[in-house]
């Protein structure tokens, strides 16, 4: 396998790569409706792309109020640390813009992911999309 690795993407010019990724992750896998999946944070937001050699096979955004979110690795990339790397990536952009807190809705299954990565629980637990969530924040 190559070596992943996280670039900030380009919202025009990678779009279709980002949607191939998100579709297949949140609309397909875990049928999220497709007007739910995109809305108009995607334009102003900072998106993340990970890079099997040159093969994009994860995604993530970052919004100008710190919150961090759409975060999807392709299914058969899963165990391999790609979602490890995006964070890093997604964190790293976030604290060299201020952005000293950030936050985001996670699934419950993920919440220990996200938790090795500094975040905390700071919510009931609540359903988003019919998919269990709770809310987290990392103050970096």
């Amino acid at each position: 396998m190559n070596k992943i690795h996280v670039s900030v993407a380009d919202w025009q010019k990678d779009i279709a790569e980002i949607r191939r990724i998100r579709e297949a992750v949140f609309i397909a896998e875990q049928s999220v409706p497709p007007e739910l999946e995109w809305d108009a944070d995607d334009a102003g937001a900072m998106h993340f792309l990970a890079f099997e050699g040159d093969f994009p096979i994860g995604t993530a955004r970052l919004l100008p109020s710190g919150e961090i979110g759409r975060v999807s690795v392709l299914k058969d990339w899963r165990g391999l640390k790609v979602g490890d790397k995006l964070m890093e990536a997604v964190i790293g952009q976030a604290e060299k813009r201020g952005q000293s807190r950030q936050f985001l809705s996670a699934q419950v299954y993920a919440a220990p992911f996200y938790e090795r990565l500094g975040f905390k629980i700071v919510s009931e637990e609540f359903l988003e999309v019919g998919i269990p969530h709770v809310d987290m924040e990392r103050e970096g």
